[in-house]
């Protein structure tokens, strides 16, 4: 990729996600490291040779601020790293899981949320789908690569 080209990648990430960054850093680190943990991480991002490796940029851009956090505050006292680094417990990160899960399902078409509701959380299988919503298989086959599609790109967000 040329140097131009790779520019133009590190700027296009930064405007889509720059302000998503700043609020997820504030959150996490309070207001006043938030900025410079941001800038620092877009330092690196900037002196990383390619980019196409960031399959999840939020998740690749929260994960950058965390390591430089951690690195920063890994010398102070334990009670102060603890305080920004506690592990979720498995009830929180299953209900952080369940909401995510629950915004992507709502957010499908009605026809295609109903294809994808009967399928996974109720095990009906495609020939009984059908006969519910009086429709033909190939139909809830089509609905359901869709809700899939829809679900993988919002997953990928």
């Amino acid at each position: 990729m040329g140097s131009a080209r790779f520019s133009q990648s590190v700027q296009a990430l930064h405007s889509q996600y720059a302000d998503w960054l700043e609020r997820v850093a504030s959150r996490r680190f309070g207001k006043a490291a938030a900025e410079d943990l941001c800038q620092e991480a877009w330092t690196r991002i900037a002196q990383l040779h390619r980019l196409d490796h960031i399959r999840h940029p939020k998740a690749y851009l929260a994960g950058t601020i965390g390591n430089i956090a951690r690195s920063r505050y890994r010398d102070h006292s334990t009670s102060e790293y603890e305080r920004f680094f506690r592990v979720p417990t498995a009830e929180q990160a299953s209900q952080v899981e369940a909401a995510i899960l629950r915004e992507i399902v709502c957010s499908l078409p009605p026809s295609l949320r109903d294809v994808f509701v009967l399928s996974r959380f109720t095990g009906l299988t495609n020939a009984e789908i059908a006969e519910r919503l009086g429709i033909s298989v190939k139909t809830v086959e089509w609905r359901m690569t869709k809700a899939l599609a829809h679900c993988a790109a919002q997953l990928r967000r």
